[in-house]
């Protein structure tokens, strides 16, 4: 591979430090289908003739739309949010309100970029009622990510971007394409509990239908399907049609950003020309 591109957001379970290994399996094809694209890693440091990008959250879907049709504007106008004076646990909460609170589509979008950076650990989190919560950060000094808001810019010309379903994502594949799916992490024991960055969630259930969709999509629909997951007794069994491979990755698994551990990442990559042998 050449040189990695950064995204310019931070991202709780982001895949840079994946992007090896993801790469490497990755089948060819024309389009690369991302139902659960996250912060981009994936997109950035692959390359597909073209992208259909997916996410459930629209405030993420339509900062990226900003992004690819007016990134100069938008790197202006969000520059002026990281100063020293929003830098501060009582501003950060008073934008933070305005982000909940604003009609302005494109204030919340320059605001989305602040909450990010200065927000607690990369997280992006809402309650019940849809309103941002995730708390101050307190970093020394936040890092306004310009150039690589004008690498996702440049690379977005490839790109369509949706917010929906993700199953809806999954019927718009063709021929030649290839699907990566990034679900939020099933829970690495019985007991954890799920933190969604969207209101509903992504619960065991969702991670069952995830697991049929691929099967039906690789070996009806003959297009292929790799997901990466944690490493579960859950995982392993909903993923059981699929050819599965490991890796160890270092990651916060608690609220001390300070604690880190490694954790087992599973690949299940549906091959569209798995033969399936039916029982009679």
């Amino acid at each position: 591979m050449t040189k990695k591109t950064r995204a310019f957001l931070k991202w709780a379970g982001g895949k840079y430090s994946l992007i090896e290994q993801i790469h490497s399996r990755l089948p060819e094809g024309k389009k690369l289908v991302e139902p659960f694209v996250g912060a981009g890693s994936v997109f950035l440091n692959s390359n597909y003739d073209s992208y259909l990008l997916n996410d459930v959250n629209p405030d993420l879907i339509r900062l990226y739309k900003y992004v690819k049709s007016r990134p100069k504007t938008l790197v202006t106008d969000a520059r002026t949010l990281f100063n020293q004076k929003n830098n501060d646990k009582v501003m950060y909460y008073g934008l933070r309100q305005e982000f909940n609170t604003t009609t302005d589509l494109y204030y919340r979008a320059l605001l989305f970029i602040y909450l990010n950076r200065h927000g607690y650990n990369g997280l992006c989190r809402y309650n019940l009622k849809g309103g941002f919560n995730v708390p101050f950060g307190d970093y020394n000094k936040p890092y306004f990510p310009e150039n690589e808001i004008y690498a996702f810019s440049e690379k977005a010309k490839k790109a369509k971007f949706v917010c929906e379903d993700y199953k809806k994502t999954f019927s718009r594949a063709r021929a030649g394409s290839v699907i990566y799916c990034d679900p939020p992490y099933a829970p690495l024991s019985q007991t954890a509990k799920f933190t969604s960055y969207s209101v509903g969630g992504f619960d065991p259930n969702e991670q069952a239908k995830l697991a049929l969709l691929a099967e039906h999509t690789a070996f009806n629909r003959k297009i292929p399907v790799l997901i990466s997951n944690h490493d579960t007794e859950l995982t392993r069994k909903l993923y059981h049609e699929a050819k599965h491979s490991f890796v160890k990755v270092s990651r916060n698994i608690s609220q001390n950003g300070a604690t880190r551990k490694k954790v087992g990442e599973i690949f299940a990559y549906y091959c569209p020309d798995k033969v399936i042998v039916k029982s009679r």
